[in-house]
């Protein structure tokens, strides 16, 4: 039995990857680091899922919040009728579901990528490995380096905890509908660090703060958080762009010192 051709909805941010190579090399990403675990994010019509179903040593889970699109994997791939979620991605829980480790792979909603980064974020200790297709642009600024005018909130606070390559750009005539911009698909492999030496809430506070303000230096995006504190850093004549994760660590902590001696 065919299953009809899932319609597109611009609510979920659905745009269905046809490139058949692509999808081969979006999941190949995943060789040589993933754990047998692997949960795909928004399978759709199971471009990304026919060549995960290839591996058979790989025990995989499917997470779809389109009635329609889970109908239709049901149908075309009867042998993971069990292994479908349907359930929001963004309210998944993966402690949960998960005591081992587990890769995420996707094509990733568009209207949704950052807060599966986010989400991703949260969940760090179970996550060591990601491969996503998300916007060209969202791509460039998570990989981006410390200097780059794309480097902001996201490449920070993910770059702290993962190594990241930006590993081939997508172009807009292989998907259904056709988006108005290119993709891209990055893989993160989670790095060595298991806890920042500094506050980790603080660290991200002052992160995120910055690049609110990304123009300005540090010493005046910061006043809110730094308030009347004694003494200035180099690092606050800089702006956020210029400073890489060990520098917003550094920070973090002579703050935190400046604040113990206030107190």
């Amino acid at each position: 039995m065919e299953s009809i051709p899932v319609r597109a909805k611009k609510s979920l941010g659905q745009h269905f990857l046809n490139d058949q190579h692509i999808a081969m090399k979006i999941v190949g990403a995943l060789d040589e680091f993933a754990p047998s675990q692997v949960l795909e994010v928004g399978p759709g019509m199971g471009v990304l899922t026919r060549y995960l179903l290839q591996h058979p040593h790989r025990n995989c889970q499917f997470v779809e919040i389109d009635q329609e699109s889970v109908e239709y994997l049901q149908v075309q791939f009867p042998e993971i009728r069990a292994s479908i979620i349907q359930q929001d991605f963004l309210e998944f829980d993966f402690q949960a579901h998960y005591q081992e480790p587990v890769a995420v792979i996707g094509n990733f909603p568009y209207n949704i990528s950052s807060q599966i980064f986010f989400k991703v974020l949260a969940y760090r200790e179970l996550i060591p490995l990601v491969v996503g297709m998300v916007q060209k642009e969202v791509a460039e600024r998570i990989s981006a380096p410390p200097g780059s005018k794309k480097y902001g909130i996201l490449s920070v606070l993910l770059q702290a905890w993962y190594r990241i390559e930006y590993l081939f750009t997508v172009n807009e005539n292989v998907f259904t509908p056709p988006p108005k911009v290119k993709s891209g698909v990055i893989r993160l492999v989670r790095n060595e660090t298991r806890c920042l030496p500094c506050d980790e809430k603080l660290f991200t506070l002052l992160v995120k703060t910055a690049f609110n303000q990304r123009r300005k230096m540090l010493s005046n995006s910061l006043k809110g958080i730094l308030g009347s504190v004694r003494g200035e850093h180099p690092l606050l004549t800089k702006r956020p762009e210029q400073l890489s994760v060990e520098e917003f660590v550094a920070l973090t902590l002579w703050h935190e010192q400046h604040r113990k001696e206030k107190d």
